[in-house]
């Protein structure tokens, strides 16, 4: 028997291609191989890859499969869970609807990745909830354990979870059957999407609970401990798995995902794993030179200026960065010289400055490189 082909080329996608992106290629082998659009010599053929296109999507769609087989290959997966197994012709291929179910259920109204429950319900994982949390520059470059506060579920001791007011019961939907989906037509296509009456439950419930109107469960808050790794940066996320919204109809919970913010800070910006920061000196320190004190995150440092350091002179500090969470080595620190001018001068310390500036002028172009250079390149300018 020849061996199977990798899911990812059949659907001619990437490994790290995003559910989406997935979804998009089956969509378009689904259109060009289903059995419904192909018949004659080249039926068989068509079914064939249908199946084997099928199958793909089915597994990469399901994170727990697609995990497993990017990690074993097609040993890691249950090859009996494969498109086609079943019986032939339309039946075993369960028309459009089937093939495209996961794909539309977005677009008109049903939610994502349900799947059957063991009474023929639809089973749904819990949507993911978002929570920003605010840090400093010092907590992200060392990391922190914290706790939150967050919404969670829990089942209704009034209706003990069934939804139904005491001494009355849920029944069955009428529009469903109980199964929680409906089927309707958008053209071409025959689509099957969460029932709108029972929203997927299968039950519809006369006389509902007042405590928890009808859901079964309240919502309470609990405290959730989260560790910060060390070098996390601004926009990173951290999962937090099944602390989500809980599943409909016994489907596994969501996931919480914790969106770092960092707070502005008053010497430091992050680029990266590097720092930087603008370094204030006098006029005189700055012509004369010597050793001035830097901050740093982890206490001070020294750096030497040169006599006659200019406005905007940038010097860096190996190391003494950030380390990121993905680095092997810190960043560094770029201390940028901002050469201060003096004010609210006395008529004493401006005469001071006068005589200094006429002694300058008297040395000649030696005193002002600068100054002499960016006049050669006014005079090129007006030639």
């Amino acid at each position: 028997m020849a061996s199977k082909r990798d899911y990812y080329e059949i659907l001619g996608v990437a490994k790290n291609a995003t559910e989406e992106d997935i979804k998009k290629a089956y969509r378009k082998l689904a259109m060009k191989f289903h059995p419904d659009r192909n018949q004659g010599d080249g039926a068989k053929a068509a079914e064939e890859k249908f199946k084997e296109a099928k199958e793909a999507y089915e597994m990469l769609t399901d994170a727990q499969k697609r995990a497993a087989y990017d990690q074993y290959g097609h040993a890691g997966v249950d090859p009996n869970m494969g498109a086609g197994r079943g019986g032939q012709g339309a039946e075993g291929f369960g028309g459009f609807a089937e093939a495209f179910g996961d794909i539309f259920g977005d677009i008109f109204g049903g939610q994502g990745g349900g799947r059957r429950g063991g009474g023929g319900q639809q089973v749904y994982r819990g949507s993911d909830l978002s929570y920003a949390m605010e840090i400093t520059l010092e907590e992200a470059a060392r990391g922190k354990e914290t706790q939150i506060r967050i919404p969670s579920w829990e089942g209704c001791e009034t209706c003990g979870g069934t939804g139904a007011k005491p001494g009355t019961s849920a029944k069955t939907c009428g529009s469903c059957g109980g199964s929680g989906t409906v089927h309707m037509r958008q053209g071409f296509f025959s689509i099957q999407q969460t029932c709108p009456h029972c929203h997927g439950s299968g039950k519809i419930i006369p006389d509902p609970c007042t405590t928890c109107n009808g859901q079964g469960k309240v919502k309470k808050q609990k405290t959730l401990e989260v560790k910060i790794p060390a070098g996390i940066n601004e926009g990173m996320r951290i999962r937090s798995a099944g602390n989500g919204e809980p599943g409909v109809n016994g489907g596994p919970a969501g996931d919480l995902y914790i969106e770092i913010r960092i707070k502005q800070h008053d010497i430091f910006e992050r680029d990266g794993d590097d720092l930087h920061c603008t370094m204030p000196v006098s006029m005189i320190t700055a012509a004369l030179g010597g050793n001035i004190e830097v901050p740093t995150l982890g206490g001070k440092a020294e750096i030497e200026l040169p006599e006659g350091t200019q406005h905007g002179k940038t010097f860096r500090l190996r190391g003494k960065g950030i380390k990121g969470v993905r680095s092997s080595y810190p960043g560094d620190l770029y201390c940028h010289i901002a050469v201060e001018t003096p004010v609210k001068l006395t008529e004493h310390q401006k005469k001071l400055l006068k005589e200094l500036d006429e002694s300058l002028k008297k040395g000649g172009e030696k005193h002002s490189p600068n100054a002499k250079t960016w006049t050669d390149r006014v005079k090129d300018l007006f030639k």
